[in-house]
């Protein structure tokens, strides 16, 4: 399956995206910045107060009541100033994390609500799995880029800043030489990540996407995969994705190894000069032991900062790759999109609709063989119309352009004289109900998925859907009865049993436009004979639009339009349309009756 077209994500687009999410609970997020800006501060003055209560330790006479005093008194300032670290760090962190969770709410809200409202051709072109892994692995992936900014590159700008100052101060010769080379980290790090690491960690970011998209897509099969025995084949299909899998992802991470090994050298080389100017200047008489103990505690705290950004680059440029899917999503336009201020779509009749298709013109790409030119037709409230045809003749395509699913090239579809494109989608599909095929359910109890068509409905109000779709007597026999659970897309129950909750899904819907989509193709004869009773009940005093191959079960339909090349070449009652011998019905017809067609 093709992927489906998504816009090209720049660095630009990730850090307005980034920017969006940040602009809600500000008082947390300016709260955790300004705790987190005093408790690194105070790790600078850390080594200051070290290197003066050492010098005091070791140039001050011992036995001297003045000399414990001054002790004292820098050990205080030394202990108030680690306190003041911890205790400002432990808020910022609380408050932080709160504003986290709320960004990453937000996000995850968000996305669901954007991927729900994509067109039906950009899910038709999606693995749904791949689409789950991209908007929760974008969810994380920005918890780690806002992360990263918050707890690596603000806390390390402000000690590689304030130190490098503090250094030049208290030992100018070690301040002078340690500022280039922490920017030269800094430097390096940027450029190593962005030029070497990046690139990798897109191919492995897209590789894993691929892996959860095959995962899924298997997963869905299963039962396919069991009845042909194919367990082998899939072991060997999964196996390849996840040998490229591994392919990228070692390559990415051997690369960041390299990258790492670069960086600690740097560090090292830090370490040395800053060692080796301090013994330089002690042995010169230039520098006591505080000022000595001032550059090593430095370096220490430095040198932990710059390990962490070194880390931490990599993760964040990482993050922006994974983070590239979910922000697709997010400056992607709706190819759908209601008009600004569309009202509501208002029935005007009470036993349905009438719908029109005003010389339509409609293909599902720009460039490809249109399935309609100049379609027109209309049907009437209270009609029950078939759609018969071969396959590909435009009987589905009637069915999506009438819920919008997609939008036409030319003309007008109107419902009750109202241009369904100039009122909201929600409206319209709120007054079609949809039996289809091959009914989807939710991992939900019984009574979930029958209340699906109203929301608000009451117990006994679902019970009598299912018994009128006559479901209620195999619910009723199960041990949980409406509380059971129905399996993902309501596998546990039958094809049978799981079109009557459909119908009894339409019931509670009580839409005065019924799609009836194939709805007893696949079924038994028992299950078919109840559930056309139920389709009879569901019926009345409804606009009934049904495609149907099996031409029995449309005899008595008001009006049966048969399509060919995206044209309705025939119309008229079962009746009328047999008499002429020469029709393309009465063909199908004889076909069928002849099991020159299956059913």
């Amino acid at each position: 399956m093709s992927s489906p077209h998504m816009p090209v994500v720049t660095k630009r687009d990730v850090f307005q995206f980034a920017t969006h999410y940040w602009s809600g609970k500000k008082a947390y997020g300016v709260l955790a910045v300004i705790l987190m800006g005093v408790s690194v501060g105070a790790d600078v003055f850390y080594p200051v107060y070290t290197g003066r209560l050492v010098d005091q330790l070791t140039m001050l006479d011992p036995k001297a009541d003045a000399s414990l005093h001054q002790v004292l008194w820098a050990f205080a300032a030394l202990m108030a100033v680690q306190f003041l670290h911890s205790w400002t760090w432990a808020a910022a962190l609380w408050y932080w994390n709160k504003y986290a969770a709320h960004n990453m709410y937000r996000l995850l809200t968000d996305a669901f609500y954007k991927v729900q409202r994509f067109s039906t051709e950009w899910h038709v072109n999606a693995f749904a799995g791949a689409t789950v892994r991209k908007i929760t692995r974008g969810m994380w992936s920005f918890d780690v880029f806002e992360d990263t900014i918050f707890m690596g590159f603000y806390p390390a700008s402000i000690i590689a800043i304030g130190m490098s100052i503090m250094l030049m101060i208290q030992v100018p010769v070690v301040g002078w030489f340690a500022l280039p080379l922490v920017f030269l980290f800094i430097a390096a790090s940027i450029y190593l990540a962005v030029k070497v690491n990046m690139p990798r960690f897109k191919r492995s970011a897209a590789a894993d996407t691929q892996v959860g998209a095959t995962l899924a897509d298997i997963m869905t099969a299963i039962p396919t995969v069991k009845s042909f025995a194919r367990e082998g084949q899939e072991d060997k299909n999964f196996c390849n994705v996840a040998l490229e899998w591994k392919k990228y992802s070692l390559h990415a991470w051997l690369t960041a190894t390299v990258v790492d090994f670069v960086r600690v050298h740097i560090r090292i080389a830090l370490m040395i000069g800053m060692m080796a100017l301090t013994i330089l200047m002690w042995r010169r008489g230039e520098a006591t032991a505080g000022d000595a103990t001032l550059a090593i505690t430095s370096f220490f705290i430095i040198g932990g900062y710059l390990r962490d950004i070194g880390r931490q680059t990599n993760e964040f440029l990482r993050s922006i790759s994974e983070m590239e899917d979910v922000v697709s999503f997010w400056i992607r336009e709706d190819e759908i999109q209601d008009m600004k201020d569309a009202p509501s779509l208002q029935i005007q009749h009470d036993k349905g609709a009438t719908i029109t298709f005003d010389r339509v013109g409609f293909a599902y790409k720009v460039g490809e063989r249109n399935i309609y030119d100049d379609l027109s037709v209309t049907i009437q409230a209270g009609e029950k119309v078939a759609l018969v045809g071969a396959s590909g003749s435009g009987k589905s395509t009637f069915i999506k352009l009438i819920q919008r699913l997609y939008d036409i090239q030319s003309g007008d579809i109107r419902i009750d004289g109202q241009n369904i494109a100039k009122v909201t989608q929600e409206s319209l599909r709120r007054t079609i109900a949809l039996v289809p095929q091959e009914p989807i359910l939710f991992h939900r109890s019984l009574a979930d998925n029958i209340a699906y068509g109203g929301p608000d409905a009451t117990m006994d109000e679902i019970r009598e859907a299912a018994r009128e779709a006559y479901a209620a007597d195999f619910i009723e026999r199960l041990p949980q009865g409406y509380d059971t659970l129905v399996g993902e897309r309501g596998i546990k129950l039958s094809g049978g049993e799981r079109q009557r909750v459909a119908i009894a899904r339409a019931l509670l819907a009580d839409c005065p436009i019924l799609i009836l989509d194939e709805a007893t193709s696949s079924l038994d004869s028992v299950s078919e004979h109840y559930i056309q009773k139920a389709l009879d009940r569901l019926m009345e005093g409804r606009t009934t639009i049904t495609i149907a191959h099996r031409l029995a079960t449309i005899q008595k339909a008001d009006r049966i339009l048969v399509f060919a090349d995206g044209r309705i070449v025939e119309q008229g009652t079962h009746t009328a349309l047999l008499q002429n011998p020469s029709s393309t019905y009465r063909r199908l017809y004889d076909m069928q009756a002849l099991n020159l067609v299956g059913e």
